[in-house]
């Protein structure tokens, strides 16, 4: 016969008196209970480092000449006039637009063919071709100027603005065209398969295929292409001796002079030469983000 005693649970045992209960875990605050100013703070701090220089630069374009006031105002339009027509920046606008654009679209071409090849075809020294490829970002622009002075000095290129298109194409199709094949890997095979099938071409299939679906690579290697050439100085200054042909950041560099520099015109020719980079990177922002999450992906 079972008694109560032995049915009944055994008693837990006693805590040590030495023993310090175990505190409780803190649970890690959500982000959306991280106090706002710990937020706001350091994003304020940030954007007003990063936005004082551009004040300044509107400051000295915008207020007159030998004003010290920390407001643009009475506000005048002189510098900029002045750089536009004396100092002949329009006529670099337009080297730099036509620079730009051409660089853009043999840039986005070259690399878009090579591209394709080293993301479909494989062949012996695909490796190493990729390797020389990563290699040959490590080598300064400084060390081409001689090179590529003689060659176009045979081929009778000099103070042309052809020059500087192929030099800054050369320069940029290494990074671009690893980007396009990175690009190009993550569109299925399947699918320039399916359109085989269906009676396409190679040629066919990646302009109906592949093509529409690397819209914002091409666009991210673009705009970078554009941006890269029209900031470049160093392939203008030394392949281009007229000034009707030069570019803006070498118009930029004439604003200065060992005695004296003129810092409102010098203003006012740097925000002609930024209005045009911050726009296109205002009306492409959408499909650059989209370029660099896709290439950020492996296929």
């Amino acid at each position: 016969m079972i008694t109560k005693e032995a049915t009944a649970p055994a008693p837990a045992p006693a805590r040590a008196d030495h023993e310090p209960p175990r505190p409780a875990k803190k649970r890690r605050p959500a982000w959306d209970e991280v106090p706002r100013w710990q937020i706001y703070l350091p994003l304020g701090v940030y954007l007003v480092f990063t936005l004082v220089p551009f004040y300044w630069i509107l400051l000295f374009a915008l207020r007159p000449a030998g004003s010290t006031s920390l407001v643009p105002w009475p506000m005048t339009f002189d510098h900029f006039e002045k750089v536009w027509t004396d100092r002949s920046f329009g006529t670099f606008f337009e080297n730099s637009v036509y620079v730009g654009l051409a660089t853009l679209v043999m840039t986005t071409l070259v690399a878009l063919a090579g591209g394709y090849a080293l993301a479909r075809f494989d062949f012996k020294i695909k490796r190493a071709f990729m390797l020389a490829l990563l290699c040959s970002q490590f080598v300064p622009g400084a060390l081409l100027l001689v090179p590529l002075f003689e060659i176009f000095a045979e081929l009778q290129m000099i103070n042309s603005l052809g020059s500087v298109i192929i030099a800054e194409t050369v320069f940029q199709l290494p990074l671009s065209m690893i980007l396009i094949s990175n690009f190009i890997k993550n569109v299925p095979y399947s699918l320039e398969e399916a359109a085989w099938v269906d009676g396409c071409g190679r040629m066919r299939a990646f302009l109906v295929v592949v093509l529409p679906l690397l819209r914002p690579g091409l666009i991210a290697v673009g705009s970078f292409a554009f941006v890269h050439s029209w900031n470049h100085f160093l392939f203008a200054l030394m392949f281009l001796n007229n000034q009707d042909k030069q570019t803006i950041p070498v118009g930029l560099n004439t604003l200065m002079s060992a005695d004296s520099v003129d810092l409102g015109a010098l203003a006012a020719g740097g925000i002609i030469a930024a209005v045009p980079v911050v726009l296109v990177f205002a009306f492409i922002q959408k499909w650059l983000i989209t370029g660099f999450s896709a290439g950020a992906v492996k296929g």
